[in-house]
């Protein structure tokens, strides 16, 4: 069985991956501003180098890694964290080229041990060394399992757990892949499942003794064992009928929650071991069709399910689907926790901060950054007391210790 441990050890409050240390969108920061001036918190520093994309960063101590673009390749780059200094830049191949909504990588490098781990929107999937930027191994995903791109490019982040890579390159031979960290070969392929893609990104817990792969393909919320890609559940209602489920599932207590938007909603599914052979039954515990989100993601913290639900910040509880209180706060949007608070990036520039209480919406803080030609879709980060927003070519940081 794998180790329930995620992509790395974690030191100091660092962001290693896709929604940080627990892919939860949770940070493990302390002694934060409880509350920013009117013009914002400081600002350590601006750059306006890193192309086009919308994926966000990765932080490890005195290194940032991040996506995009450079002379008209897909790119990613190692930067200062003290002052976004370039430290290197390393190309993948043809960027993702769409007629609307930008062009570039989508997702996040996971960084595991003295490697980072790439996935770009083209279907590149790479091994890096994070010192050097040197390609240790490097292939296709989309070539090697004969599966078409998304309509939108591939937007996950891959999940690296001890010797292995998971990524969903979707298909009817199996949605869900293992991937050997070692040398890039196929471990297994979920032949169960032959959903088609989406934008979600994987997630690994473990229940009942069993580790689990929680994840929404093109067609459904899934469970699929990580040792060997065995389906253990499939839940169709909360997909969408054109495979644009994007965010990213949270499972709090026995419940895994999957939202989608374009008139979807979301839902809950109850689960429960039926033995101690990993088998698994599963029960609809809610669904609402006012419980959607698009792309900016949902925390699950103590019961509560934070998210920009339709364009209002929304808390509902976790165990039935009621709802708490509705925000318009910074307008839809995406978010992460950290130090009690909730960070949120309104799509439309507005950045705010809020205390994460199913008390009722209390916010402390709200400043708006640059409108520089796109929506800002990139989900803030929160590390080593530094708040970051990446918008389009930019990447800001800024200060938010105490």
């Amino acid at each position: 069985m794998l180790a329930a441990g995620l992509a790395s050890a974690v030191y100091a409050d660092d962001w290693l991956q896709w929604r940080g240390p627990d892919r939860a969108g949770i940070s493990t920061e302390t002694g934060l501003l409880d509350e920013w001036p009117p013009e914002g918190p400081a600002v350590n520093w601006q750059i306006e180098t890193l192309g086009q994309g919308y994926g966000t960063v990765a932080v490890e101590g005195d290194a940032i890694y991040v996506q995009g673009t450079r002379d008209g390749q897909s790119a990613v780059f190692r930067l200062r964290a003290n002052d976004g200094g370039e430290v290197w830049m390393r190309t993948l191949g043809p960027l993702y080229d769409h007629p609307d909504r930008g062009d570039g990588p989508r997702s996040v490098p996971t960084v595991h041990g003295d490697s980072l781990f790439v996935l770009n929107g083209m279907g590149e999937v790479a091994k890096i060394a994070k010192d050097t930027g040197e390609v240790i191994w490097q292939f296709n995903m989309l070539d090697r399992f004969r599966s078409p791109n998304t309509h939108w490019g591939i937007s996950e982040s891959p999940l690296v757990v001890r010797d292995r890579v998971f990524v969903m390159p979707g298909g009817r031979e199996g949605a869900i892949a293992a991937l050997s960290t070692a040398d890039g070969s196929t471990i297994w392929r979920s032949s169960e499942l032959g959903d088609v893609a989406s934008y979600s990104s994987l997630i690994l817990r473990e229940i009942a003794g069993t580790e689990v792969l929680l994840g929404f393909t093109g067609e459904a919320g899934v469970g699929v064992r990580a040792d060997d890609g065995g389906l253990l559940w499939r839940y169709e209602r909360p997909s969408t009928v054109n495979a644009i489920n994007i965010t990213t599932p949270v499972l709090e207590g026995n419940l895994v929650f999957y939202t989608a938007s374009y008139g979807i909603g979301g839902g809950a599914l109850a689960i429960t071991a039926e033995d101690e052979g990993g088998s698994f039954h599963s029960e609809e515990a809610y669904f609402g069709t006012r419980l959607q989100n698009h792309h900016g993601g949902v925390i699950a913290h103590e019961g509560t399910l934070y998210s920009f639900f339709g364009p209002a910040l929304t808390a509902v509880d976790a165990r039935t689907g009621e709802v708490h209180w509705r925000a318009r706060s910074v307008g839809k949007g995406s978010l992460v926790m950290a130090d009690g608070k909730l960070f949120l990036l309104g799509e439309h520039h507005k950045v705010g901060l809020a205390v994460a209480t199913p008390e009722g919406y209390q916010e402390r803080g709200r400043f708006e950054i640059e409108d520089r030609g796109g929506p800002s879709w990139a989900h803030p980060v929160v590390a080593n007391g530094a708040f970051y927003i990446r918008d389009q070519a930019s990447l800001t940081s800024y200060d938010v210790a105490k």
